[in-house]
């Protein structure tokens, strides 16, 4: 039997988020930090793809790509969703699986926020900590729906604050999602299954339109 946990968590792993529903509180203005930032950035870009329902899926994946790439840690997501056995691949494999990691990355958010819905964007004021990681509340508001929570795991790096996990009603991490989805396709040496495997969800949610 799933679980309701685990039925969230698969929701969280392929970023469907339209069919959740969370009761939500009072609007609240977003803080002006810089560890706020990257999050408001990625969610510009992507209220800007929504909007953008008329181009291609090609087209918007190249709208928010590079702001995928500048505000999440894609290197550093992988690697724990990977784990341990990241080490044993070679780099021309790292490689290979970090670029269509990348593309999965992208892909998963264009493919589950279609269409301008409407949807709002908001950060909540108040920041919470995970040792030396802050966690960015946010909330997604859709008229004649309730809202949803999605919480952003901020890492302070030497080029400034980026984000290392998402979290669905602020506890269901989608690395932890994500490495328990990978553990069956990662072997010892060898990344050459979830290579594929991340190749064929990247086809599937772009109907093809993306280079692999």
């Amino acid at each position: 039997m799933i679980t309701t946990r685990r039925r969230a968590a698969l929701r969280l792993a392929g970023l469907a988020l339209a069919g959740l529903v969370l009761p939500l509180g009072p609007a609240h203005a977003a803080p002006d930090s810089d560890v706020t930032a990257p999050v408001a950035q990625f969610q510009a870009a992507l209220s800007a793809v929504m909007k953008a329902s008329g181009a291609s899926f090609a087209q918007r994946y190249d709208m928010l790509a590079p702001v995928v790439e500048r505000v999440f840690d894609l290197a550093v997501i992988l690697r724990a969703c990977v784990g341990p056995r990241w080490q044993s691949f070679s780099p021309d494999q790292q490689a290979a699986l970090g670029h269509v990691f990348a593309q999965f990355t992208t892909a998963s958010w264009i493919a589950n926020f279609t269409g301008d819905s409407g949807a709002r964007f908001e950060i909540l004021p108040d920041l919470r900590s995970v040792g030396a990681d802050q966690i960015v509340q946010t909330r997604i508001l859709v008229p004649g729906r309730e809202g949803h929570r999605i919480d952003f795991q901020m890492r302070q790096e030497t080029d400034g604050w980026r984000v290392v996990d998402v979290l669905l009603d602020g506890t269901i991490s989608r690395v932890a999602v994500q490495r328990s989805d990978f553990r069956r396709y990662v072997a010892e040496n060898t990344a050459t299954p979830l290579i594929n495997v991340l190749r064929k969800k990247v086809a599937d949610l772009s109907g093809g339109s993306l280079p692999s």
